[in-house]
């Protein structure tokens, strides 16, 4: 007999004798029921050259590509989530769809992780960054300067929009359908999605249920991951927030 490969295994559990059930690993979030969820890994794209500079760096425009650490990291990542169902979270299914959006940092970081994973990158329009409108590019300062007293809100109170950009409040509700679309068709599978700093906290703050104004207090790093399982009746789980992939061994 040989060992079933962990790209295609379901994680099976044996039964609680006392319910019938498949028990769950100790720490994870009360139900009462069998429901497979949708586990989504969602992964943050490594380092640019925006990202050492602190400029709001959203979906405005394509770049900046991922530069030399960026690239390190997101090997590191591509590593750390192919532990997933494996040696890691050995409830969660092996990844078995990769996910990207359409900006180069993040295609770059999913190329690498769909390599190692053996998979090809699907680019989905709905998990890219925040639109910062007029404010792309420029450092919090600079913000400030031009527009006093609005970047703090956009952060706090997550219904304010930058000049011809998208509030955090309007990318939560991109992630909403994205989540929702999930759930229609990928019901027990692993999904990777390598995505941004705003939307990966708006992904985690609406599967929390947490207001808007509180998503800005999740530590998103450069190529961390974090893990997200989606049930039915929206009661979600979050495994992991914005775990560093480097320093596994």
């Amino acid at each position: 007999m040989t060992d079933a490969d962990p790209r295609t295994a379901t994680p099976v559990s044996a039964s609680d004798p006392g319910t019938g059930r498949a028990p769950r690993p100790s720490g994870t979030g009360p139900r009462f029921d069998d429901e497979h969820p949708v586990t989504v890994v969602l992964v943050r794209h490594g380092e640019t050259a925006m990202t050492v500079s602190r400029g709001y760096s959203g979906s405005g425009e394509p770049g900046p590509p991922l530069n030399d650490d960026g690239h390190r990291q997101a090997m590191a990542a591509a590593a750390l989530v192919e532990r997933v169902g494996r040696d890691l979270w050995g409830d969660i299914a092996y990844p078995s769809e990769v996910l990207a959006s359409p900006m180069v940092r993040t295609q770059q970081t999913a190329a690498i992780i769909a390599e190692r994973l053996g998979l090809p990158v699907r680019t989905h329009e709905l998990v890219k960054e925040a639109d910062f409108g007029q404010w792309q590019g420029l450092t919090a300062e600079q913000i400030e300067a031009r527009w006093p007293g609005q970047l703090e809100p956009w952060h706090t109170r997550a219904d304010v929009r930058p000049p011809d950009g998208e509030s955090i409040v309007d990318v939560g509700v991109r992630l909403t359908r994205v989540y929702d679309e999930l759930l229609e068709s990928e019901r027990g599978r692993t999904v990777v999605v390598v995505s941004h700093a705003v939307a990966i906290r708006a992904a985690l703050g609406v599967a929390m249920g947490a207001n808007p104004g509180s998503w800005s207090q999740l530590r998103v790093a450069p190529a961390s991951v974090s893990i997200v399982r989606l049930f039915a009746d929206r009661r979600h789980e979050i495994a992991v927030a914005g775990a560093p992939s480097e320093g596994w061994s």
